[in-house]
């Protein structure tokens, strides 16, 4: 009898052996998400979204187009970080411009704070104007956000509504960089 039962859980661990797995469902997630109007796609696994500055766009052009069009999304600008001026005041040269501008739209954004008021710690959204060097090495112009959808991946348990106001702040700043990177008013 004892010899039976071994014998069964032999053989039901050779037979499980042979079967084979069914493709991993980890390679269907998808990793980016794709973008209309020729924006750059999303990466899924980072907070940043980067978008270059088109060519021929200048600095004062960014910034007159970040006032503009963020003032008719309905956000204010509480703050702006001037990075490169303060490391220029510490003798250290800053390759370049950096700075941060803070957006903030309590309409789309109120929503993820009722629900979550430790998402404060991610407010007022942020958007990074700098220049990187391009792939042939020339200083550019980008601008960068950090994701208030990834940012809500850092609050246990978000709920709908604060998932679906943290997609709509991210659509919205996404809009606002595009115009801005065309130097739109």
């Amino acid at each position: 009898m004892w010899l039976k039962y071994l014998f069964c859980i032999v053989a039901f661990v050779l037979l499980s052996a042979c079967v084979t797995p069914k493709a991993s469902n980890i390679s269907q997630i998808p990793t980016t998400k794709s973008m209309p109007n020729g924006l750059p796609p999303i990466d899924l696994s980072s907070a940043v979204y980067e978008l270059p500055v088109k060519e021929g766009v200048s600095y004062q052009d960014v910034i007159d187009s970040l006032k503009s069009i963020s003032e008719g999304m309905n956000f204010v600008n509480p703050a702006n970080f001037p990075i490169a001026e303060n490391m220029k005041k510490r003798d250290i040269d800053p390759q370049g411009i950096k700075e941060v501008h803070s957006f903030c739209n309590l309409s789309l954004g109120t929503d993820i704070m009722l629900d979550h008021p430790e998402f404060l710690v991610f407010a007022p959204c942020r958007i990074a104007l700098y220049e990187k060097p391009d792939a042939s090495k020339k200083l550019r112009l980008f601008l960068a956000l950090d994701r208030p959808t990834f940012d809500l991946k850092s609050i246990k348990n978000p709920t709908p509504r604060a998932q679906k106001s943290a997609q709509e702040l991210e659509d919205a700043l996404i809009k606002l960089m595009a115009a801005a990177s065309r130097g739109d008013i």
